[in-house]
């Protein structure tokens, strides 16, 4: 039976019953984004005054026709356009990797790793793109909870020597960071995308660089960015609370002049997020495929496996993250952002070859 839905509320539809084939089920399913993930319901909710009043699952040869729904199912169904980064292309219609390469003392899982030397830091991101990643994010700033500010001309010091090598190899590159003048010097030296933690909020003249750029960008959520990636009071509902945040982002950033197609969006598992919030950010992460973007999904080593994995320290959380990187492919994020490439690459081709073989007609 069809809902009525109310006039005056928000809806929502959330791809759920994920199918990893629409062989023999033609009008069944519908393929999310592009990718190699097909749903055959949705979750559909309406939200008014900050209230869920509907929460049905309905059947995709069922959904009411309605103006607002229509809208909503052309984002989640629409390819993802490639990332077209200096020589190389990178393809969104199935998961990739996005290597962590980390100039900091004081990151959470790599403290240090790579901070003597940018000769070495840069063959350790040969290695990553050898073994798979097809973007390589470089960042010269912690975002740990409680990691110590750094001054903006020392984190240009220590990504941009790493950033000239890579480009001059050919890899594609993202920089990390939150402030202008480290993206625009990151671009200057080669960098292809902006993956800002604070979703070009926490500097007045990060949004310019980015218009004046063309590049494409990375909008996480975090709960007050302007102040810095960990704060926040709690959410009503989290998953709708950070949907609607980087709907009004993404909306923002378009009106500024950045293409949507250029636009990609990023839950920020661990931000400013208890673990309950995470976890049902990571349940319900299909629901962003509304926004009509490309979703980043980070929880590589987080503190997160750490609580459910017998408080495990950092460095050894490698089946918690591929966990997490197998749920997140599954649900259609195009790209995974990880420490353990090898581990991580190779499991995504494993995923691969199971959903290649079920494309094959029974």
């Amino acid at each position: 039976m069809t809902p009525d839905l109310p006039a005056a509320a928000k809806l929502y539809l959330r791809p759920v019953q994920l199918a990893d084939s629409p062989v023999n089920r033609d009008g069944e399913v519908v393929r999310l984004a592009g990718g190699l993930s097909w749903c055959s319901a949705f979750e559909l909710i309406a939200r008014e005054n900050g209230k869920r009043v509907l929460q049905r699952t309905i059947a995709v040869a069922d959904l009411p026709d309605d103006p607002r729904i229509a809208a909503i199912l052309a984002r989640i169904t629409a390819p993802r356009a490639p990332l077209r980064l200096g020589e190389r292309v990178v393809r969104l219609d199935q998961p990739q990797v996005m290597a962590i390469l980390n100039r900091t003392p004081d990151s959470f899982s790599d403290a240090g790793t790579h901070m003597q030397d940018a000769d070495a830091a840069a063959s350790a991101g040969v290695d990553m793109a050898v073994a798979g990643a097809a973007i390589l994010d470089i960042g010269g700033e912690s975002t740990r909870p409680g990691a110590a500010e750094v001054w903006e001309g020392e984190e240009i010091e220590r990504v941009v020597p790493v950033i000239r090598k890579l480009a001059a190899g050919g890899a594609a590159i993202s920089i990390d960071t939150r402030r202008a003048s480290v993206m625009s010097a990151a671009l200057a030296a080669g960098a292809h995308i902006v993956n800002d933690v604070a979703a070009l909020l926490y500097d007045p003249r990060a949004l310019e660089v980015v218009v004046g750029a063309g590049c494409p960008v990375m909008l996480m959520h975090s709960p007050e960015p302007e102040k810095g990636p960990h704060g926040g009071e709690g959410y009503g509902d989290v998953l709708l609370d950070v949907y609607d945040w980087l709907e009004k982002r993404v909306d923002a950033v378009v009106a500024a002049g950045v293409d949507r197609a250029k636009i990609l969006v990023d839950p920020g598992i661990g931000f400013g997020k208890s673990l309950a919030d995470n976890l049902a950010l990571i349940n319900g992460l299909s629901l962003f495929h509304g926004l009509g973007c490309a979703i980043v999904f980070g929880a590589s080593r987080k503190r997160m496996i750490g609580a459910l994995g017998n408080e495990a320290p950092a460095d050894q959380r490698l089946g918690g993250s591929l966990t997490l990187a197998l749920k997140a492919a599954d649900a259609g994020a195009q790209l995974i952002r990880v420490h353990d490439v090898f581990e991580t690459v190779q499991a995504l081709r494993v995923w691969r070859g199971l959903r290649d073989a079920a494309l094959v007609a029974r």
